[in-house]
């Protein structure tokens, strides 16, 4: 069972993440997905859009693998080389996640990913039942 918590009681406004996320099951750990399709070819180069798509692709993709998909997220981490990309990581985010109960969330800006061509990577903490 997994419950969320949106906004605890004196917390901060949140903005598509929740404070704080319980759950009791199978942990499925995602590593860090980047924007590079099933060839290992660099999808949409210098287009924030199109990668942050594939890389939550790949995301389902790898949840698939353990059991699991998007709707047992209870924990993303993001990686931007720019936080200027945030409102479309956002918006494509909400395409794959629901606003309703949306995942703990962790956002980070960095210097660089391993491939000076990658703009977002994303990693993934789920839990499904047993």
């Amino acid at each position: 069972m997994t419950e969320h918590h949106l906004r605890p009681e004196g917390s901060s406004p949140a903005t598509g993440y929740s404070h704080a996320v319980s759950a009791a099951g199978r942990l499925v750990v995602v590593s860090g997905q980047v924007p590079l399709d099933a060839q290992g070819d660099l999808v949409g180069p210098g287009d924030a859009e199109a990668q942050t798509r594939q890389v939550f692709a790949n995301i389902q993709t790898a949840l698939a693998a353990g059991g699991a998909s998007l709707a047992d997220v209870i924990k993303l981490g993001y990686f931007l080389t720019d936080l200027a990309d945030l409102p479309t990581v956002r918006r494509v985010r909400d395409e794959f996640i629901s606003a309703e109960t949306p995942p703990a969330s962790t956002l980070v800006q960095v210097v660089g990913l391993v491939n000076p061509g990658f703009r977002v990577e994303i990693e993934a903490l789920a839990v499904v039942d047993d």
